[in-house]
């Protein structure tokens, strides 16, 4: 298992928590999300052999979110 904490930008409400946690939390290979509002971060625990930074980054940017590194 590996971890990362997102630096997640442009959320300003606990509906914008739920979106990210909901689009994270859907990827194959995602064993845990935590999201939260203030410092505005995701911590995810995944397996690295199915799914990878890029694809847990671009899931946050999809969902009409910015990433800051």
């Amino acid at each position: 298992m590996s971890e990362i904490t997102i630096s997640v930008t442009g959320m300003t409400c606990g509906g914008c928590v739920n979106s990210v946690h909901k689009v994270l939390a859907a990827l194959p290979g995602v064993h845990s999300v935590e999201v939260s509002l203030s410092p505005g971060q995701a911590h995810v625990v995944y397996d690295e052999m199915r799914v990878d930074r890029a694809a847990l980054v671009q899931a946050v940017v999809d969902a009409g979110f910015g990433v800051a590194d």
